[in-house]
């Protein structure tokens, strides 16, 4: 008989700190969302400027570049404004929502319809040309389609990006136990109730039976991690979903198992187990 080793006491198992949620800016969760809806802006009014669309393409490109940039800055920046109050943010994270393309279109409307006079009066400003109140409606159907475009495009990146975002965020799925890889052929598959140590051997308790195996408690209590239980007694551990009922008496606790075995639990671990919430 060899003396058993003295075990330092170890906390109960299943016990996770809290995630935090980031905060939200607006229509995006952080503010690099803002500027990333501006970057976009700002590369479209570049393409538009050298394509010379929607204006007089013999116009200079400096000038083009002095109309499209600050108007696709402040698009931007209103249409994030107009996307805050129109995207929920459940819905950003799931680009295939019908509801999000109908909001699409609803905030491309809400958009249009200031843009258009935005429009006419950068026209006139810029290029000096006056667009007749009878070309309005041609006009406003420019600006929504672009509206519109520009909507969509930003939906499909803030959208993937949040959910890529919550999918790296959610919890991983939790990792084997390793020592339930040690148990007996005719063990495996079997809940583990406790773990009894014997000079040099454990002796395992589980719903079909008992056996013995050459390791050392320490060793074991270490490859149980992400097993809810706890050591209860330098030769104990014992899985907390395995306990029926608890007894106190004379300072002490025990333990009766759900297949009526009774473990005793020292005064070492009695104050952590209590803690933890198991009597």
């Amino acid at each position: 008989m060899t003396a058993r080793r003295r075990e330092p006491p170890r906390a109960a198992a299943g016990e996770t700190p809290a995630a935090r949620r980031p905060l939200a800016w607006g229509p995006y969760e952080d503010r690099t969302g803002w500027a990333r809806g501006l970057a976009i802006a700002l590369a479209v009014g570049g393409f538009l400027a050298l394509s010379g669309a929607f204006v007089d393409q013999d116009a200079a490109l400096g000038l083009r570049l002095a109309y499209w940039l600050p108007m696709m800055a402040v698009g931007a920046l209103w249409g994030g404004f107009v996307a805050r109050a129109i995207f929920p943010h459940d819905e950003m994270a799931d680009g295939a929502a019908p509801r999000l393309w109908l909001r699409s279109l609803l905030a491309a409307l809400a958009m249009g319809a200031p843009f258009t006079g935005l429009v006419w009066t950068a026209t006139w400003l810029v290029f000096g040309h006056r667009i007749p109140w009878r070309g309005l409606p041609y006009l406003f159907g420019s600006v929504f389609i672009l509206a519109l475009a520009m909507t969509v495009l930003n939906t499909l990146v803030e959208s993937r990006r949040q959910a890529m975002r919550r999918l790296s965020a959610a919890p991983a799925p939790p990792k084997p136990v390793r020592f339930l890889e040690r148990l007996p052929p005719r063990l495996r598959g079997a809940d583990l109730h406790a773990i009894e140590a014997e000079d040099h051997y454990l002796r395992l308790h589980t719903s079909r039976g008992q056996d013995l195996i050459l390791m050392r408690l320490g060793d074991a209590v270490d490859e149980l991690e992400g097993l809810e239980g706890a050591q209860v007694h330098r030769s104990w551990w014992v899985a907390k979903s395995a306990v029926a009922d608890v007894r106190r008496g004379d300072g002490r606790a025990v333990l009766t198992l759900k297949d009526g075995i009774e473990v005793p639990v020292s005064r070492t671990y009695a104050r952590q187990l209590r803690a933890a919430g198991w009597y």
